[in-house]
């Protein structure tokens, strides 16, 4: 990555020679297995084994003038999807070019019009948004939005752990006396409680929770502590996990549109599946996300929250006027707006066409992007360059859209990987704000600010996945 310039203080004087900093590796190690920072592996699989998490060894420095403010923005941004995500036509016009230039998209968005055409079943859903930002390297290194997600916002259980690990590794340093520099994290509870507090909405008390998961799970540990916790809080909740391909064979609906699965009552289905194109490998998988969609259990989230958490949306709300559409207070349209980089779309009109010109003139300083979450699908510098002049004359091009490139300031620490060596090197963080909103139509029931996490990736690549070992979960360190 370039044009990196710039770079945060250290947290905490990191281990000045080899031996001390092996110990507390070793103990940092056991800490993380112990305490549920684990995945099992993706080159040796085993249900029987799982090895660390990715994590950074000290917290990484955050202005804590920064983090206050994306926290108390994420109520906000939690209010303005809940509206979009009732606007029938802001969603139409959004994904009219969409549903023709990308298969994906086109499927999700004719699961939403056949459930608005027939009558949607259940009008009480959940959302559980993790909202994404880069430090934008300048004089005040402001936040800058990356992305919001709305479906498997994944990290909230082991991000609070993090925190945890990050009090013990402080106190072995020595360093107590920092310890009100790391702010309390409530990612885990408070996606526990959101689902419980959607199980009491359906009002059965033997109906079930139901995680909507892959085959094989890799990140493990990050959704078998939510099914914990929700125990934790209420041990009379029944918690199951199916694969989509389950609730195809053995999913049904009653009369009164009610979802069984071998013989239970759903009342939350909690989807960490389900947002990419490999989670569909044949119609068995649609039929079952079309049955979910079509019951009347509580999703989290249901297809119009689903369908708002893609990238077209995050570049339409950039557009002159349209937050006004949605918002009315002129402080929040500003907060709002603040954290925005400028994003194009690739429409065929003028609009667009310069876009494109943009990109080929400059590409460094863009970042392509598709209707894609998950995570390696973004493209970057002369990349960019090649698959514009590819697909410049092709609806393809509707399918993507081309962002400002954030350039954030770099950090050192120490990366722990399972079955490495760790290694001092340059850092970027990007954190995540997490956030609960329940809506029963166009009422909101609950919306709450729920936690937060951080990922940090060695400054020179490009993307930042901790299931791929590219990046490692970490722990902010607030200073002034």
């Amino acid at each position: 990555m370039s044009k990196i310039s710039g770079e945060l203080p250290t947290a905490v004087p990191l281990p000045d020679n080899e031996k001390d900093l092996k110990v507390l590796v070793n103990k940092c190690k056991d800490w993380a297995i112990m305490h549920g920072i684990s995945m099992r592996s993706k080159v040796n699989f085993s249900e029987d084994i799982v090895q660390i998490a990715p994590f950074i060894l000290t917290p990484t420095s955050i202005p804590s003038r920064e983090f206050n403010k994306v926290v108390e923005l994420q109520t906000i941004l939690q209010e303005l999807l809940h509206k979009i995500a009732n606007d029938r036509e802001f969603i139409k016009a959004c994904y009219r070019d969409i549903i023709e230039a990308d298969e994906f998209s086109g499927r999700l968005y004719k699961i939403y019009e056949q459930v608005e055409e027939e009558g949607v079943a259940q009008k009480i859903a959940m959302m559980h948004l993790r909202s994404d930002y880069l430090m934008q390297n300048t004089m005040n290194n402001n936040f800058k939005q990356v992305e919001f997600n709305t479906i498997s916002a994944s990290f909230a259980s082991l991000s609070t752990f993090m925190t945890d690990l990050n009090k013990y590794v402080l106190g072995e340093l020595g360093c107590t006396d920092k310890l009100k520099n790391i702010p309390n994290n409530r990612s885990l509870v408070g996606l526990a409680q959101g689902l419980i507090d959607a199980w009491r909405l359906y009002k059965d008390q033997n109906a079930c929770i139901m995680f909507i998961v892959e085959n094989p799970v890799h990140n493990i540990s990050d959704q078998r502590l939510i099914e914990f916790e929700i125990k934790k809080l209420n041990p009379t909740i029944r918690v199951i996990r199916r694969t989509f391909l389950e609730i195809h064979t053995n999913g049904s609906l009653k009369d009164n549109r009610e979802l069984v699965i071998d013989n239970c009552v759903i009342a939350v289905a909690y989807f960490r599946d389900g947002y990419a194109p490999s989670n569909f490998p044949t119609d068995k998988e649609w039929d079952a996300r079309l049955l979910i969609e079509r019951s009347v259990a509580i999703k989290c989230p249901d297809i119009k929250f689903h369908l708002i958490g893609q990238k077209k949306v995050q570049q339409e709300l950039t557009k002159s006027g349209v937050l006004e559409r949605f918002l009315t207070e002129t402080k929040k349209i500003k907060a709002v707006r603040e954290v925005f980089m400028n994003i194009y779309g690739l429409e065929f009109d003028e609009h667009g066409d310069r876009a494109v010109q943009m990109a080929l003139d400059n590409p460094e300083n863009f970042v392509l992007k598709p209707q894609r979450e998950g995570g390696g699908y973004n493209i970057y510098g002369s990349d960019i360059k090649d698959l514009m002049l590819k697909i410049n004359n092709s609806k393809e091009r509707l399918s993507y859209i081309l962002m400002e490139r954030i350039f954030p300031p770099v950090s050192k620490g120490y990366m722990i990987l399972p079955g490495s060596q760790p290694v001092l090197t340059e850092l970027i963080s990007e954190i995540g704000i997490y956030g609960i909103l329940i809506s029963d139509g166009q009422k909101i029931v609950v919306n709450e600010q729920a936690g937060h996490m951080i990922r940090s990736k060695v400054s020179t690549s490009n993307e930042g996945g901790v299931i791929a070992g590219a990046a490692a979960l970490d722990c902010p360190y607030l200073f002034d």
